[in-house]
């Protein structure tokens, strides 16, 4: 087993926060006017230009700081720390309400606009 640390592969790290962002190389290669080979070949690479860094953290929407020092432990433990089973988390994503009392609601709602139709008609009727 090795103890030599693990070069800080830049390439790999923009790879991993692009894919974390939900963009392809294709998007990124437009956004940087390039093509899609070209990205491929920067993230294959182990160190990046600072200029081509700097243009790559801001279409990825991060800081230059926040590409070198990225790290996918990182990202776990602060996934692992926000989110619990038992929904106790901060972010919670379920609904606050019960559809079905706002379905009832607005079906009752509807009940009482039609009577009132119904009750304005007669009104009419009668009064001619």
């Amino acid at each position: 087993m090795s103890t030599t640390a693990k070069p800080n592969h830049i390439g790999r790290k923009i790879s991993r926060i692009r894919e974390l962002r939900d963009m392809k190389q294709e998007a990124l290669a437009q956004a940087l006017g390039t093509s899609q080979q070209t990205v491929s070949t920067i993230e294959n690479s182990e160190n990046i230009d600072e200029e081509k860094l700097i243009e790559i953290a801001k279409v990825l929407g991060v800081s230059v700081e926040a590409i070198k020092n990225f790290s996918e432990e990182a990202v776990l433990n602060i996934i692992g720390n926000t989110y619990n089973v038992d929904n106790s988390s901060a972010v919670n994503y379920g609904c606050t309400f019960n559809p079905l009392d706002k379905v009832v609601e607005l079906f009752e709602r509807l009940v009482q606009a039609e009577k009132d139709k119904v009750e304005y008609l007669e009104k009419l009727l009668n009064g001619k």
